[in-house]
């Protein structure tokens, strides 16, 4: 008689847990446009959720520690005239977001640390090159202030987004419409899905196709696909007969899935958010209540399943916390944020270990907010990995960083070196006047507030006066 031999993993007991009530963020108008992105963005600092706004997109930004009952007056970043389909967060400044809309734009936005008066409607610059809609943005993983966007005009654009130059097109490569796009681990190569159904493998710098493969999955219905950090690429998608499937390839050899598995009969987009520390993906479906996760080895069946995280509510989207925003000390390896109708509720997935001190062997270093290349020094073709942090000491964010614009308008998170010269008005950083005039006038907002009720209390007063004369 054989003995089943149980895989070893620690990962193998990871479990979800709902966070309490009190920890979920109450009364957010999550928007209801018809497109397959998360709607949600999230880092150590702020959570960003995509709303439904009358007359434009907005979306709304909230402190981590904001939990509970929002404010349904809570300012929101309005700016755009068509609805906002996708925003993401900067990764090497966590006061800084990206949003893309229908009308066919890119905004960029410095978010303050303090919560704001009214609402932001003043980008820090916007992009435009799209003729279509954009679905689409991811910036660069290692190279500072370099945006990647994708529209419905079947054109990617890179961007410096210091100078609001547009450093690569690529406008020749999808004949359809882009459904995915993913950076590798350094930043040198794109996986992207389309809908001529065909998985590309592109290095951007030389407006190449480095591999492909056609029906990675042979539905019709909408592909996903992330590199893993063994280079290989992971896929979602559906069958012929749509049923959802995933897939593990390797770009060396496309002829071949490396793993293949059949899931479920259920038609909505399955998100895949891989974690390279552990190996974990995590698939989120839009519409489904539940959260599958599965690690990825260099062992047959290469996909092995771990588990399912479920709920009662389905999800209308989905954020994924970035691994220097986790407590450690909770051995708390993912975090999700689920958009539900009306709120967002945090989903911690934990690793059960009974020891109290740091897990190195669940956190190893890990990409931190340092970028490790200038935009120019990438485009130039240099490649560097990502500049990793310890989590031994937990976390902590660096202070709030403004974004500086030299004469040539390059976005800085970090002072020159040398010594610091005096600056004449002139070149005085853009940015603070415009962080300086924002502050200016919420307080004369607040001024004309405050003559407004005064004006009204004296206007209750003389009715007051003139009651108590006529019952004289």
């Amino acid at each position: 008689m054989s003995r089943r031999v149980v895989r070893q993993s620690k990962f193998r007991h990871v479990f979800g847990q709902a966070a309490k009530a009190d920890q979920a963020y109450e009364d957010i108008r999550v928007s209801k446009v018809t497109w397959d992105s998360a709607f949600c963005a999230v880092n150590p600092k702020f959570l960003a959720i995509i709303v439904e706004a009358g007359g434009g997109g907005a979306f709304i930004v909230l402190p981590l520690a904001k939990t509970g009952r929002v404010d349904k007056n809570y300012p929101l970043v309005t700016g755009h005239t068509g609805p906002v389909l996708d925003i993401d967060w900067c990764p090497h400044n966590d006061n800084v977001i990206a949003s893309a809309s229908d009308d066919t734009t890119v905004m960029v936005w410095q978010i303050p640390d303090y919560t704001p008066v009214r609402n932001i409607t003043e980008p820090v610059i916007t992009l435009e090159g799209h003729s279509k809609r954009v679905g689409i943005l991811s910036w660069h993983p290692t190279a500072r202030n370099v945006l990647l966007s994708a529209g419905g005009d079947n054109v990617i654009i890179i961007w410096n987004v210091g100078t609001g130059e547009v450093l690569l097109s690529l406008d020749d490569i999808h004949p359809d419409v882009i459904h995915s796009v993913c950076w590798n681990s350094n930043g040198s190569l794109l996986a992207t899905t389309c809908k001529d159904k065909t998985l590309r493998i592109i290095d951007p710098r030389k407006s190449q196709v480095v591999a492909e493969r056609f029906a990675a999955h042979e539905g019709m219905r909408p592909m996903r696909a992330v590199f893993t950090r063994l280079g290989h690429i992971f896929t979602t998608g559906f069958t012929r007969m749509s049923q959802r499937e995933l897939g593990l390839w390797d770009p060396n050899n496309f002829e071949e899935p490396v793993a293949l598995q059949e899931m479920d009969t259920s038609n909505g987009v399955l998100l895949p958010f891989y974690d390279p520390d552990s190996s974990i993906v995590y698939l989120c479906g839009k519409g489904d209540s539940s959260i599958r996760y599965f690690e990825i080895t260099d062992e047959p069946p290469f996909v092995h399943y771990l588990n399912t995280f479920s709920s009662k509510e389905p999800q209308r989207g989905m954020g994924f916390m970035p691994k220097r925003g986790l407590d450690v000390s909770k051995c708390e390896i993912a975090r999700f944020y689920k958009l539900h109708e009306r709120k967002c509720e945090p989903i911690i997935m934990t690793v059960p270990r009974k020891s109290d001190l740091f897990q190195d062997d669940l956190y190893p270093d890990t990409p931190g907010p340092e970028p490790a290349l200038e935009a120019d020094e990438w485009l130039s073709g240099q490649d560097a990995e990502p500049v990793l942090i310890s989590l031994k000491e937990g976390y902590v964010p660096p202070k709030h960083r403004e974004l500086r614009i030299t004469k040539r308008n390059i976005l800085d998170v970090r002072p020159p070196a040398g010594p610091r010269r005096s600056q004449s008005a002139s070149e005085a950083p853009l940015l603070q006047q415009h962080t300086l005039e924002t502050l200016l006038e919420e307080i004369k907002a607040l001024r004309e507030r405050v003559q407004a009720q005064e004006e009204r209390i004296t206007a209750l007063e003389n009715m007051l006066c003139e009651l108590v004369d006529g019952t004289d």
